[in-house]
């Protein structure tokens, strides 16, 4: 059986759940992910990973339509399995079932709307007039509405679960792969050149609902002997200036997925600073997950789902508080024991709950109960 995964756009870091997708898949069915590319090039940490991508360049409306019906030939799965209710994924792979007659999956990771919300009424009048957007307000509204017409939905948090229904099915990570004795965290450090130095890290897309600001503010209250690295950081990006001049900070660009582990284990403390925003409310950060199955001390914020994730195995602390944020970072750097502890308690979570083997326990199951619709009996790869 040969599943499709449809992605919004190959060129942007909405990618990683589609490329997570791919790879639970991929033991037992022949996978690809396909889509729109609204950008340069497939998003560079996912490029040259093990997942086979297949993509269209595409751009705004009325052009994108034009390209709607090249994207629909790549759409060649069995079952098609869209990630994120968007336009350029879900609305595509609706189009591409009535073409096809095959069994349609939708996956949702994040409230999109809750993107477009975070404004006052004003930007929310101007968005929704922004038609051109393949992916803007008024069509993502849309395809929300729609979410009804998949034939199974799966979900990565409990506000989805209860907004949407479904399957609930978390960010995971391979936590056989990602076993940190695999990795030497003296040559991590060294690479960062941060070895005399604690370590504070956050990683990924530095984005302003991830609470990054707050982070930096933070671990500029802890003195010289500190430092915070950003992994993930666009050097171009106006964030980037801004933080090119603090003395505290470090900052690399985008790193290959499978290269995080590398990175990771380099880090005393992993912070995932969430504020709660509408983006956030139906968000959890993937990047937790990473720390968790590296046996990293993680401090995070009591949003969304954060605290049923991290309960036992993790230090919280109220979103956007940075003196508490602060105090977090310094009290697991001064209390190595306690640190050690939380993380290997986190690993075992993820391990638990949060792994390839958890989550294929509940997604095999349901993509073979699919494969009557598709006309297949499954067959092992």
């Amino acid at each position: 059986m040969k599943i499709s995964v449809l992605a919004p756009d190959l060129s942007d870091n909405a990618t990683g759940r589609a490329d997570l997708l791919a790879r639970l898949l991929a033991p037992r069915y022949e996978v690809d992910v396909v889509g729109a590319q609204l950008g340069d090039g497939v998003w560079a940490p996912a490029r040259d990973g093990v997942v086979k991508y297949r993509g269209v360049r595409a751009g705004r409306y009325p052009g994108f339509a034009w390209r709607v019906r090249e994207v629909l030939d790549l759409v060649d799965g069995d079952v098609l399995f869209a990630s994120k209710p968007r336009p350029t994924s879900f609305g595509l792979a609706l189009l591409a079932r009535l073409r096809r007659r095959r069994p349609l999956v939708l996956d949702i990771d994040d409230w999109e709307l809750g993107f477009f919300y975070h404004s006052d009424a004003w930007g929310r009048v101007g968005r929704a007039l922004n038609l051109a957007d393949p992916n803007g307000l008024a069509w993502t509204w849309l395809a929300e509405k729609l979410v009804g017409c998949a034939d199974a939905v799966t979900v990565a948090s409990r506000f989805l679960e209860q907004r949407f229904g479904g399957t609930f099915l978390p960010h995971v990570r391979d936590t056989d792969a990602w076993d940190p004795a695999r990795y030497d965290p003296a040559a991590s450090r060294t690479r960062l050149d941060v070895s005399a130095r604690k370590v504070v890290m956050f990683l990924g897309t530095p984005r302003e609902h991830k609470g990054v600001n707050d982070l930096v503010e933070a671990v500029g209250l802890l003195g010289p002997g500190v430092v915070l690295v950003l992994v993930g950081v666009d050097p171009a990006s106006a964030q980037a200036r801004r933080w090119s001049g603090l003395r505290h900070v470090r900052m690399t660009g985008e790193i290959p997925f499978d290269d995080v582990p590398r990175y990771l284990v380099a880090a005393d403390v992993v912070a995932v600073p969430q504020r709660a925003t509408t983006d956030t409310l139906g968000q959890v950060p993937a990047k937790l997950f990473d720390a968790m199955a590296l046996a990293r001390p993680i401090v995070s914020t009591t949003v969304s789902m954060i605290p049923e994730i991290l309960d036992g195995c993790g230090c919280l602390v109220p979103p956007g508080n940075v003196p508490a944020l602060a105090g977090a970072v310094r009290r697991l750097l001064e209390n190595k024991d306690e640190a050690a502890a939380l993380g290997r308690s986190a690993r075992e979570r993820c391990g638990a709950r949060y792994s390839f083997r958890a989550a294929r326990a509940t997604l095999f199951p349901l993509i073979d109960g699919l494969a009557p619709r598709a006309g297949l009996a499954n067959r092992e790869r």
